[in-house]
């Protein structure tokens, strides 16, 4: 039997995996998939499981003795950047990473691995050439300031026994937000290119946000993002649900990998490329083409922001690729009708 990431009944390991913040459609895919490996699955949410953030002792008592540790807790950026979610997006994700890393340097007996999500939009936009972990350029703003504090609280202090890996994620294709909204942008007859422009007011929901001691207490950038004439060939960076799980397990499998890994297929696309390949699949002919001054009332109305289409992430998965990973959907189109078809 062959489960969603591939993993076989011959593949299938006893031991403990923790998995926190697995409420959304990515850590419900890595419960399920460890759990088809025979791991024994604990969970620490908001809403309860094995343990409650908050609950430090709790906490501790589920991290102890177990193999792997994921994590993938945060708000959900798929919200308009008010103060007020501004505020809980840096919050929830540094919080709960700085419980689990006092949490794991108090176990007596810790996991040998942790694995916590970040995103590939600490990279700046980026036009000219692809941005990797060992040349890649970190951006300004406020989702790039979220990434940077994430990842700081994660890498802080001494866990001796903890190999610790940042999963700086593309855009993931599943059954999430992203792709839900592309794909209904499609089905509408919006499904054309998005292009960026000079919006009529100014905007300082992107400004840079400030978080702990030294230059991390000043945010990148005191104002909005600059405008950029990408003319619908902003390049789209992204990675299929599958291949995020296998990922992942080739990390656990592959102990020289620590750090920073890019979680990216390796053949990004522009987004005129991707509405192509939507409508395509949708079968819908027509797609207008879109521009800031329609995006920003548009995404008003859907409460999210147009950051999600406009910035150019150009990403590569270097270090998985020299490592020897090969990945099930490497090709944007016939991943996106795999996804679509579920």
């Amino acid at each position: 039997m062959t489960n969603t990431a591939g993993t076989t009944a011959a593949t299938a390991r006893a031991g403990v995996a923790v998995v926190a913040g697995g409420s959304g459609f990515i850590g419900q895919a890595v419960i399920a998939d460890l759990t088809a490996q025979g791991y024994q699955v604990r969970t620490i949410s908001r809403a309860g499981g094995d343990a409650r953030w908050g609950d430090s002792a709790g906490i501790q008592r589920v991290i102890d003795g177990s193999d792997l540790l994921v994590n993938l807790a945060g708000k959900s950026v798929n919200c308009r950047y008010t103060d007020a979610n501004r505020n809980e997006v840096l919050r929830s994700r540094v919080e709960t990473t700085r419980a689990l890393r006092e949490a794991i340097a108090a176990s007596p007996e810790p996991p040998a691995l942790w694995l916590n999500a970040s995103t590939a939009t600490i990279y700046r936009y980026a036009m000219g050439r692809p941005q990797t972990e060992a040349d890649g350029e970190l951006g300004k703003g406020f989702s790039v300031d979220v990434a940077r504090a994430w990842e700081r609280e994660l890498f802080e202090g001494e866990l001796p026994n903890t190999r610790r890996v940042a999963l700086r994620m593309a855009i993931v294709l599943g059954d999430g937000p992203a792709t839900q909204m592309l794909a209904t942008l499609a089905r509408v007859g919006l499904g054309g290119p998005q292009r960026d422009g000079r919006w009529f007011f100014s905007s300082n929901r992107y400004r840079g946000i400030a978080h702990g001691t030294g230059s991390a207490a000043h945010p990148t950038t005191a104002t909005g993002p600059d405008w950029h004439d990408s003319r619908g060939r902003q390049r789209f960076s992204w990675i299929h649900t599958d291949d995020v799980l296998r990922a992942m397990w080739h990390i656990r499998d592959t102990p020289a990998l620590d750090g920073v890994i890019n979680l990216s297929s390796p053949n990004p696309r522009d987004n005129t490329t991707l509405m192509r390949s939507l409508r395509r699949i949708v079968k819908m002919p027509v797609g207008l083409t879109a521009h800031r001054w329609m995006l920003e009332p548009a995404m008003f109305v859907l409460r999210t922001e147009p950051e999600l289409v406009l910035k150019s992430r150009w990403v590569l998965p270097e270090r998985l690729v020299e490592s020897g990973f090969e990945f099930r959907w490497p090709e944007l189109e016939p991943a996106l009708r795999n996804i679509l078809k579920r």
